[in-house]
């Protein structure tokens, strides 16, 4: 019995009147539709930039064939010296190969011990490629592994993520279903939101305490549904 089995087991033990939960998950699943639209991967592109910026992150849209040198500029221009970007992807080969000289591309290729030091001092920036997003929330689903492992995007204060339009989801509820996380999800997944933020008791806002201070976003377009 897995961990859902368990859960759901609970659930029903301790319905009233002995409810049915299969019917429950119906009710959930049309109450979610009902309030969704059929969106093409444009408009949920569109929400998920909005919802990104609302939450204090860059973001922009770009064809999958100019992303890699607008990327790249953006980068210079913000004064990023050394990022860590893999080349296991054929997003981070096309960025490595965008940037200029003045930029150096490392590779997480060494066990963290052996150069905490230099990462946490002397790394500006992080690359990754999410799995998919949300866009009601812009949310980034992220399956880190060992060519990008989680530290490429909680430890350099830039965090730069790709996404592409067409895995973009609605909402939670979506993303679930779609790929299917009941019947087994990645060990590591992790769901980010923007950069780090965190407050005080008095409720002062402070950005990059636990995790990147900027987020910048890449939503991918023109490509296949």
């Amino acid at each position: 019995m897995n961990a859902r089995d368990r859960i759901l087991g609970r659930l029903r033990a301790a319905a009233p009147h002995g409810a049915d939960t299969h019917d429950l998950e119906h009710r959930i699943d049309a109450h979610f539709d009902a309030r969704r639209d059929e969106e093409s991967p444009h408009v949920l592109a569109q929400r998920m930039q909005a919802a990104l910026e609302a939450v204090r992150a860059q973001a922009w849209c770009a064809r999958a064939d100019e992303w890699p040198a607008l990327l790249a500029q953006r980068i210079v221009d913000a004064g990023v010296r050394r990022i860590l970007v893999d080349s296991a992807s054929a997003e981070g080969r096309a960025l490595r190969a965008a940037l200029p000289p003045s930029v150096e591309p490392l590779a997480f290729d060494r066990p963290l011990e052996d150069w905490k030091g230099e990462l946490f001092g002397t790394v500006d920036a992080g690359f990754t490629v999410a799995r998919s997003g949300i866009a009601v929330t812009g949310t980034l689903v992220l399956a880190p592994d060992t060519d990008c492992p989680r530290t490429v995007s909680l430890v350099p204060p830039l965090h730069i993520a790709l996404v592409h339009a067409h895995t973009l989801h609605a909402d939670l509820h979506q993303a679930l279903h779609a790929e299917r996380w009941q019947d087994g999800m990645p060990t590591n997944l992790v769901l980010a939101t923007g950069p780090s933020r965190t407050s005080d008791i008095q409720q002062t806002l402070a950005f990059g305490a636990h995790g990147p201070r900027w987020t910048w976003v890449v939503i991918v377009t023109g490509e296949p549904a």
